[in-house]
């Protein structure tokens, strides 16, 4: 059963990308998060609520709860930064970045939940960052700019002042946080039911997000969000939600090192909705690039 929650959360993770895509063409990208964290926040608790586990956290023992906290600390920093690079590059580039903190993960499963690494999963390793490293080669949008989306440049200022590689370095650091968030997140929800545990972590993240719109000065923006982008953010909220109930669930009876890659796959998800979507097109390499990378996640399941 929960190899099917590990394929739920891969869905939702996908459509997650190209709406909060959706949401942040004029908005920010820090101002986003933090929004629709608020949606994540409601839909986590209301699923506490639904499966009754709500008087469960008074038995949450303070190891625990530090590990959630630091879990959400992960979550914060990587949603901060991977919403930074999809409003500044294309979701087919930033997706298979990010999804690459696969390799990671794997490396601290086996040092620090002494989870096992087979021959396929090395196999894994390699494909996967040889097909992240096709996926991301440089490719001038309509606008002369890589990364700046024509439909989007006229609203970004911000954007126009960063480097042609700034979406990158968030995308690494967004892959990098997510492993930590993975390893902590096992840790956490070893003694708490798996919804309770994703609600507390949401608070976590939730206070983080805001601290960051207040000490960057930006809670004007908050008013000035067009109601087109915020129906996206909040649909973006709404799917992460699922996402992470299904992981978590996942995770709470499953091994890391099998449901990290099910649920790296959306990018799958997330690389067929640009086309249709932003119409963004897979050059050649970059095709072989996703076709190297999904094997490699696949590999890992072996």
């Amino acid at each position: 059963m929960w190899v099917l929650f590990a394929c739920g959360s891969a869905l939702f993770a996908g459509l997650t990308a190209i709406l909060a895509k959706l949401g942040i063409r004029q908005t920010d990208s820090d101002v986003a998060t933090a929004i629709r964290t608020i949606v994540v926040l409601a839909f986590s608790w209301l699923m506490v609520a639904v499966v009754g586990s709500l008087d469960q956290i008074s038995a949450v023992s303070p190891r625990t709860l530090l590990f959630l906290v630091l879990s959400g600390l992960a979550t914060g920093a990587s949603w901060l930064c991977y919403f930074r690079a999809l409003s500044l590059g294309d979701v087919n580039k930033v997706v298979p970045i990010d999804k690459s903190s696969i390799v990671l993960t794997l490396i601290l499963s086996f040092l620090v939940l002494g989870e096992p690494i087979s021959p396929w999963k090395l196999a894994g390793i390699v494909l996967i960052a040889a097909g992240t490293w096709l996926m991301i080669e440089r490719k001038p949008t309509p606008t002369g700019e890589e990364g700046v989306p024509a439909d989007a440049a006229g609203g970004k200022k911000d954007n126009a002042k960063t480097s042609p590689h700034g979406w990158m370095l968030y995308a690494v650091l967004s892959a990098v946080f997510a492993s930590l968030t993975a390893i902590l997140g096992k840790i956490g929800i070893s003694g708490v039911e798996s919804n309770l545990g994703t609600a507390i972590r949401t608070c976590v993240v939730l206070a983080m997000a805001w601290v960051v719109v207040l000490v960057e000065g930006k809670m004007p923006l908050v008013r000035k969000v067009p109601r087109g982008e915020l129906g996206w953010i909040c649909l973006s909220g709404i799917a992460t939600g699922a996402s992470w109930l299904c992981y978590y669930r996942a995770l709470h009876d499953g091994l890391a090192s099998v449901v990290v890659p099910i649920d790296k796959l959306s990018v799958l998800v997330s690389v067929a909705f640009a086309r249709i979507v932003f119409g963004e097109r897979l050059t050649r390499r970059s095709a072989i690039g996703l076709v190297v990378l999904v094997l490699g996640t696949l590999a890992m399941l072996l």
